[in-house]
C-alpha cells in the first residue's frame, strides 16, 4: 500500500530559532491527533536539518533537504552535497521543483546528476513536475509531464525508482491563490500512475505516492485527497503555520 504523505516546503524562510520553534509546535500538534493516517515531512533549509532531527519527536515525522549539489564534494563554494545531507540523519531531498526550474535554470540533465547523487547516499527524493499556465492553455500539458518524468526519473530502474516520490505541482497554481479542480488534479494524477505503470509495472504504480503541490491549504485539502490518485501534498505556505499545516494532516 502506498503512503499518505503530507510534505511541508519552507522555502527560504525561518531563521534557525524560528525554525526550531515550528518544529516543536509541530510535533505538539501531531502528538494530539489520535488517529495519524499520514507521514509528515518537514522540507527545511540547509541550516535547520541537523536540529529539525534532533528535535523530532515522533517516527512519522521526516525531515527534507530543498536541493543537494550535483557534485559529490570539492571546490563548489557555497554548494551543499547530498552527503552532507544525510550526515545530518535527513531523509528526503525535494528536487526539480519549479521554482529551482525557472530561477536557477536546473535542466533534466542537471536534475538526472542530482537524483543519482541522493540515491548514492541512500535518500529519498520528492520529484517535483508540473507546468505553466501557458503550457496548460495550449493544452501540452499532459506532454511536458511525460518529458519531465521520461527525461530523469524514468531512467531508474525499477529498485531506485522505489525511492521516488512524485510531487505534481501545476505552476499556475503555486502563490496565486488559485488550485486546480478536484478533477484536474484527479485527472493529472491518474494519468502520471498509469505512466508510471507503463514505464516499470502496475504494482510500483500502485505503491508510488503522487503528492498535489499548488496551494493546498486546510479549505481544501480534504476535497483533493479524496480523489483516489491524491496521496497527499506538497505544501507552501500554509506548511509555515503548524495548526495550518496539522489541519491539512488531519484531512486524511
Amino acid at each position: 500500500m502506498r503512503k499518505n504523505i503530507v510534505a511541508g516546503n519552507w522555502k527560504m524562510n525561518k531563521s534557525l530559532d524560528q525554525g526550531l520553534e515550528l518544529v516543536n509546535d509541530i510535533n505538539k500538534e501531531v502528538e494530539k491527533l489520535n488517529n495519524l493516517n499520514a507521514d509528515i515531512i518537514i522540507g527545511t533549509p540547509f541550516i535547520h536539518l541537523a536540529d529539525a532531527n534532533r528535535s523530532i519527536k515522533n517516527d512519522a515525522i521526516s525531515i527534507a533537504a530543498q536541493n543537494c549539489a550535483k557534485e559529490n564534494n570539492g571546490a563548489f563554494t557555497g554548494e551543499i552535497s547530498a552527503e552532507m545531507i544525510k550526515s545530518t540523519n535527513t531523509e528526503y531531498v525535494i528536487l526539480g521543483h519549479s521554482e529551482r526550474r525557472e530561477y536557477y535554470f536546473e535542466t533534466s540533465e542537471t536534475l538526472s546528476e542530482k537524483v543519482h547523487r541522493c540515491l548514492e547516499n541512500n535518500l529519498k527524493i520528492i520529484f517535483c513536475i508540473g507546468e505553466s499556465l501557458e503550457v496548460r492553455e495550449a493544452n501540452k500539458h499532459f506532454n511536458l509531464v511525460k518529458e519531465q518524468l521520461d527525461s530523469v526519473v524514468f531512467k531508474l530502474d525499477d529498485e531506485d525508482f522505489k525511492n521516488i516520490v512524485i510531487a505534481y505541482e501545476p505552476i499556475w497554481a503555486i502563490g496565486t491563490g488559485l488550485t486546480a479542480t478536484t478533477e484536474q488534479a484527479q485527472e493529472m494524477h491518474a494519468f502520471i500512475r498509469q505512466q508510471i505503470a507503463n514505464n516499470y509495472s502496475n504494482e510500483i504504480a500502485e505503491n508510488t505516492s503522487i503528492l498535489y503541490g499548488g496551494s493546498c491549504k486546510p479549505s481544501n485539502a480534504k476535497e483533493l485527497f479524496s480523489n483516489k490518485d491524491v496521496d497527499g501534498g506538497l505544501i507552501g505556505g500554509a506548511s509555515l503555520d503548524a495548526d495550518s499545516f496539522i489541519k491539512i494532516v488531519s484531512a486524511f
